[in-house]
């Protein structure tokens, strides 16, 4: 099992539209939003570091008003 933190910062005032998003996600298993330089911080979990990947560039990176994204891969 691959895991990864993903933190997010989205445009202003469209962290609800982002959160709902990100919740329909099925390899997103927990969402915070968080004060700071980023808004959410959210953790994936995947079968293989490749869908780990995949999930985040495709899907997560390519939603509406998400501006930047830093991924950190839990290692062993």
């Amino acid at each position: 099992m691959s895991i990864a933190f993903v933190l997010i910062n989205t445009d202003l005032g469209e962290g609800s539209e982002v959160e709902k998003a990100l919740k329909e996600i099925p390899e997103v298993h927990d969402v915070y939003g968080v004060y700071g330089v980023y808004d959410f911080v959210v953790r994936l979990e995947a079968d293989t570091m490749q869908k780990l990947k995949d999930v985040i560039t495709t899907k997560i990176r390519r939603l509406n008003h998400v501006r930047s994204t830093l991924t950190m891969i839990v290692v062993d």
